[in-house]
């Protein structure tokens, strides 16, 4: 038999040392993890018999020593053993916090990412922390500027309030890219974006299908059904997950309802990637890092 006291000091060790084990995991050992999530879907709009492979990397926030160069090529080389028909990237390549051992500049990330290959090419769009500051969040922002040299240099589309009409097997289909939704800081909890969702569905000149990238999921309430399927990042589907609590790192109080994962409102649908890389901390818990394999048709 034990004594209460000494029970409760017990506990009290054993839950200590669980927080310990835990911290450790979520900072040591998820974070390194890379998944490869797949979805496979016909969404509305989409022909059933039209077949499109799309390889997603989101949120690479490349910093040393959690996400270097060497990471972000080894991220490319598995994007290209999927052999994917198109490649897409979801903005914030920049690092997303300060507990680095240095930043990992854009030349570099973008010679990583330069190997991608796929048949349709490969295509990006900006994220906030490329809008907010350099590299890392210490350093000054150049308003994207590095980011989109490095992306041209990696030869990758960088779609800005763009639609590009595409082509595989003889079928077409249309690929629309946002600017960033909070791509600058107006005053507390308050931001401008460079978004014109009117204006790059203006440019779809027929009724061939079409897909949507954005960085933030909050645009999706205001996504037509005319897009088949809109695929974002930016939340790292909560990054730290908790029991019954849930998601613990969601930025700016927004909804808790678009985090992760497969959306369908009313026949429209969407696709959160947890993404690579982290925010706020180099902490993840219950959601890795992921890479997308998403099959059409």
């Amino acid at each position: 038999m034990i004594s209460r006291r000494r029970f409760l000091l017990d506990a009290g060790g054993l839950g200590a040392l669980a927080v310990l084990g835990t911290s450790a995991y979520a900072i040591g050992y998820e974070p390194e993890l890379l998944d490869i999530t797949t979805y496979r879907l016909v969404p509305r709009g989409w022909p059933a018999g039209k077949k499109l492979r799309i390889c997603v990397i989101a949120d690479l926030h490349a910093c040393e020593p959690w996400v270097g160069a060497a990471k972000v090529r080894q991220i490319a080389e598995l994007a290209n053993s999927l052999k994917p028909d198109m490649t897409v990237l979801l903005g914030d390549f920049n690092g997303g916090h300060n507990f680095v051992t240095g930043p990992v500049m854009p030349d570099q990330w973008g010679e990583a990412l330069s190997i991608l290959k796929a048949p349709l090419g490969s295509y990006a769009i900006l994220g906030n922390h490329d809008m907010w500051h350099g590299a890392l969040p210490r350093m000054d922002s150049d308003e994207g500027e590095s980011v989109r040299r490095a992306l041209k240099g990696a030869n990758i589309k960088l779609l800005e309030n763009e639609a590009v009409r595409l082509t595989h097997d003889d079928q077409p289909f249309w690929l629309l890219g946002l600017g960033d939704q909070i791509a600058y800081r107006v005053g507390h909890g308050r931001f401008r974006g460079l978004d014109d969702l009117r204006g790059t569905l203006a440019q779809v000149s027929d009724d061939a299908p079409a897909l949507l990238l954005a960085h933030e999921p909050f645009i999706f309430p205001r996504v037509p059904e005319r897009i088949s399927l809109t695929l974002c990042g930016h939340t790292h589907g909560g990054q730290v997950n908790l029991p019954i609590i849930g998601p613990a790192m969601l930025e700016y109080g927004r909804s808790m309802k678009y985090i992760y994962g497969y959306i369908n409102e009313r026949g429209r649908e969407m696709i959160i990637s947890g993404g690579i890389g982290t925010s706020m901390a180099p902490i993840r818990f219950r959601r890795p890092p992921e890479i997308l394999d998403i099959h059409l048709g």
